[in-house]
């Protein structure tokens, strides 16, 4: 099937997770408040796909918050907001305190109740699921094992979820994601970043080491050696401001290793939610073209567009964003 002829099928993608409301104060200190998570992830679809699509967003918000969330949404004629849904009156809030641009403190203040396999009856038709939890209850392993059971559909997890935890008082910390191996089977794209990496768990030392890890080339290739092995498709792990890695199997079945940088911002103003636009372009890419190169490419394109601004008419019109990737990367082969 062409290109050509995809674009002129009508496309359903799901995405997973939490809408919260965060008060975010910058490393300036600068403070304002806005809706995060699924709402970047919606939006930048919206921007990629076509009038004719549509894009789902399911999550569980505060009653006071299902209204203005819904107004937002309502400029975007392609996302469906049906699966917003409030009746539990519960929904997340985040306290976001950045230390530099690619560093915060998090604290969590309200909590969702989980998006369970019940939720999604409606879009089991979609093309793709992209789950972008922010912690570890809000889309778990059984909800991606019934998406897998009941849908044809590629699913691209954010790894921010199953390696974040929280303290009773709230504190949001990074978790050893020890149960990786029951989910690895139901997942196709998995995408995390260098930190999300350092909490994956291979299962061959019975040490956690204290402090933070950051894993170098060899051991992500090790990482992503051991998720393919167990179903994954790609794994996909952003760099900050050096772009993206994307471990593979090609054609041959080998495990190809491939480097995408960074597409360039003149001016970095706010990377609240560029983990989450990097998802929307990362899922677009792969329903569009089917290669997890160009994949990779919307991803940071998506995530540099997101970083430009502060609020969501950061994203460009599909037709733009094609010639910065053009600028970019050049023709694809």
């Amino acid at each position: 099937m062409t290109n050509d002829m995809k674009s002129q099928e009508s496309r359903k993608v799901a995405v997973l997770g939490p809408i919260p409301r965060d008060q975010i104060v910058t490393d300036d200190g600068e403070r304002f408040e806005k809706y995060g998570c699924v709402l970047y992830t919606a939006v930048a679809l919206a921007a990629l796909l076509d009038t004719g699509d549509t894009i789902v967003p399911i999550s569980h918000v505060r009653r006071e918050d299902e209204g203005p969330i819904k107004q937002i949404l309502a400029s975007f004629p392609n996302i469906d907001t049906s699966g917003i849904t409030s009746s539990a009156d519960r929904g997340d809030a985040t306290e976001l305190r950045y230390l530099g641009p690619n560093r915060r403190v998090e604290r969590q203040t309200s909590f969702m109740n989980p998006i369970l396999p019940a939720d999604l009856s409606e879009v089991l038709d979609a093309d793709a699921f992209v789950c972008v939890p922010i912690t570890d209850y809000e889309v778990g392993q059984a909800t991606l094992q019934h998406i897998k059971e009941h849908s044809s559909a590629t699913v691209v997890l954010d790894a921010h979820g199953p390696t974040t935890t929280l303290t009773r008082s709230g504190e949001r910390l990074p978790r050893v994601w020890a149960d990786q191996d029951v989910w690895l089977p139901y997942v196709d794209i998995l995408k995390m970043n260098l930190d999300e990496a350092g909490s994956a768990w291979l299962g061959e030392s019975p040490e956690v080491t204290a402090g933070p890890q950051r894993q170098d080339t060899g051991e992500l290739r090790e990482l992503a050696h051991h998720c393919l092995d167990r179903g994954v498709g790609a794994v996909c792990v952003t760099l900050d401001e050096r772009g993206c890695v994307t471990f593979y199997r090609d054609d041959s079945g080998r495990v190809a290793e491939e480097f995408i940088d960074p597409v360039p911002v003149e001016r970095v103003v706010d990377t609240t939610g560029a983990g989450d636009s990097f998802a929307a372009g990362l899922a677009y890419g792969y329903l569009e073209y089917g290669d997890y190169v160009v994949a990779c490419q919307y991803g940071n394109a998506m995530g540099a567009q997101r970083c430009t601004g502060a609020e969501l008419n950061v994203y460009l019109p599909r037709k733009e964003t094609e010639r910065q990737i053009l600028a970019t990367y050049g023709p694809r082969p």
